[in-house]
């Protein structure tokens, strides 16, 4: 089952995150057959963390729990809540299969939320810029609450473009990269 997981910081958490960066490293090391995508999100200014993105295949909604509040920043603190849904990975692919690599453009993270009617359930026709894409949904699979994507565009209004206007009740566009330790 794939599980999408958003990590959202609580103000003023830089430098406690900071602080944990090598264990948070250390405990996504331990998921790393399993990862989908990962990365952190990040304010306008592109330098700000706002939070943190993991798109994970485990076996149940409790090891994705699990997943979710065993991770140190949460642990500790650094996190205000945690967005957690099912999702299904429309692409067949994880980050790391992107034709368009780690680098070169602006990624964003376009999350809708959606108000109880079903929306872009189907691949959008302009799919290379898609790093990851497919519907959130409650733990038993069977509805769906929104839409996550991952991808490459110009600009934030290019990025939230790829899901149907009018579709949700709230769409949220913020700047993303492939996360992961650093060379």
């Amino acid at each position: 089952m794939e599980f999408f997981c958003y990590h959202r910081d609580r103000p003023d958490s830089l430098t406690l995150r900071n602080e944990l960066l090598e264990e948070h490293w250390s405990y996504m090391d331990r998921y790393a057959k399993e990862m989908i995508a990962r990365g952190p999100v990040f304010a306008a200014d592109g330098d700000t963390p706002l939070g943190s993105v993991h798109i994970v295949d485990l076996p149940d909604p409790a090891a994705a729990r699990a997943f979710a509040f065993d991770e140190p920043n949460y642990q500790a603190g650094a996190y205000r809540d945690v967005l957690l849904r099912r999702w299904r990975n429309m692409l067949g692919r994880t980050m790391w299969d992107f034709p368009g690599g780690p680098a070169g453009g602006n990624r964003y993270l376009v999350l809708g939320l959606g108000p109880g009617r079903s929306a872009d359930l189907v691949l959008p026709s302009d799919r290379d810029e898609l790093i990851a894409f497919g519907p959130l949904l409650s733990d038993d699979g069977d509805t769906w609450l929104g839409t996550a994507a991952l991808l490459r565009a110009p600009d934030p209004a290019a990025a939230r473009a790829v899901l149907t206007p009018g579709g949700y009740s709230a769409i949220e566009v913020h700047d993303w990269e492939f996360g992961g330790r650093r060379s």
